[in-house]
């Protein structure tokens, strides 16, 4: 399988109706004060985000999006209680996926978020979105990006389709693993790619 496309994100994302998303939203972060992924993203990828958030969701996983989770947060209007909030919701976070699309780039949190969880964790990944239609079925990050793994949804046998942290072709793990056991990825005998 290729990486995530914006195109099949926003495909997700438009799928459902406002009153699903309401009730699939608020369902899902009732009173939940802890999560397996924080997704960081840029904002301008919302639609696409939103689509992830779906995705990931429904592969099991609880995910925190601040305007999802904490509709309250003023982007426009950023003080120490809301830098605080984040802060506490990164901490409770198992790990971080950072969504990297072209608007990532210009990201003035992602970076921080980043940086916060890796020092706390060590457990970051990109999870990168493809403008493309066809995506390609690797991701190669630049600068600092470089230094991650990156998630791959891949189908498997008797398994059904499930995440993989990739550092390189032939070295990888189950997601749930790396999460959960803290598995680093291992050199393996079969291509993914």
């Amino acid at each position: 399988m290729a990486l995530y496309t914006s195109t099949y994100l926003k495909g997700l994302s438009k799928n459902r109706s406002l009153n699903e998303s309401i009730r699939f939203f608020s369902s899902s972060i009732k009173s939940q004060t802890s999560f397996d992924i924080f997704l960081s993203h840029s904002f301008l990828d919302k639609d696409e985000v939103e689509g992830l958030y779906i995705e990931l969701s429904k592969l099991g996983y609880s995910v925190y999006v601040d305007w999802i989770v904490d509709p309250h947060l003023n982007r426009n209007n950023v003080t120490k209680d809301s830098a605080i909030l984040i802060r506490i919701r990164m901490l409770s976070c198992k790990s971080l996926l950072l969504a990297t699309s072209t608007n990532s780039a210009i990201s003035k949190w992602a970076p921080w978020e980043l940086g916060y969880i890796d020092g706390n964790t060590s457990k970051c990944a990109i999870i990168p979105i493809s403008s493309e239609t066809i995506a390609p079925d690797s991701y190669k990050g630049i600068e600092y990006l470089s230094l991650y793994p990156f998630v791959k949804k891949v189908p498997t046998v008797g398994l059904g389709e499930k995440l993989f942290i990739i550092e390189e072709e032939n070295k990888y793990v189950l997601f749930d693993d790396w999460l959960i056991k803290g598995t680093q990825p291992q050199i393996q005998s079969i291509n993914i790619f």
